[in-house]
């Protein structure tokens, strides 16, 4: 697994719940560290692991807690780079819907050997979709319900989402666009940030 991953679930933990619950995850996780590296690449075995714990630790499944990473990974000043490489898919909730298909290969272009699954958007009607989660990231789908969530508020959009469950290997979640304009959103400026 990308140390990105593994350092973002860390980020997470710490700031989320406080410095000493991630100690005691990775204290009882046993594994000779108590923090990940951003550029090194993890055995699978070993996010795995940490996600048990951090599941154990909170008493909150898996799929809570990962969607709860995803909202934090968009509306965290931390993570704000991640915010603004979402926020280019698009001036509109919509618009960043359609650019889903295309994140993986976007998120390549910033870190060339993170692979995230491809994801597939399918229009039932001009105010319901349904959201492909392929294979190759396990709880991704639950990320990206937290993503897609987050990202509603940050554009101003009142959006309903839900995991539908998967058919083989590929996971579906259920977006209904309630309204495109719901809120004025979060400020979000294309051009170059201020330092």
């Amino acid at each position: 697994m990308h140390g990105l991953i593994n350092r973002a679930i860390q980020s997470f933990v710490a700031v989320t719940y406080g410095q000493p619950c991630w100690m005691r995850v990775m204290d009882s996780a046993e594994l000779g560290f108590a923090e990940f590296e951003a550029m090194l690449v993890y055995d699978d075995d070993i996010t795995e692991q940490v996600l048990d714990k951090v599941c154990t630790v909170l008493k909150r499944s898996r799929s809570d807690v990962l969607e709860d990473l995803g909202t934090y990974l968009v509306s965290h000043p931390n993570m704000e780079d991640l915010r603004r490489l979402l926020r280019f898919g698009g001036v509109s909730y919509l618009e960043f819907l359609h650019s889903l298909d295309d994140l993986s290969d976007r998120v390549r272009l910033a870190v060339s050997d993170l692979n995230l699954p491809a994801l597939e958007l399918h229009e039932l009607s001009p105010t319901e979709y349904r959201l492909s989660c392929h294979p190759g990231l396990p709880g991704f789908s639950s990320v990206m319900v937290g993503v897609l969530r987050a990202m509603a508020d940050d554009y101003g959009a009142l959006a309903m989402l839900s995991h539908e469950g998967q058919q083989g290997e590929i996971e579906f979640i259920s977006i209904v666009l309630v309204e495109s304009a719901f809120s004025e959103g979060r400020h979000f400026d294309l051009g170059a940030r201020k330092a």
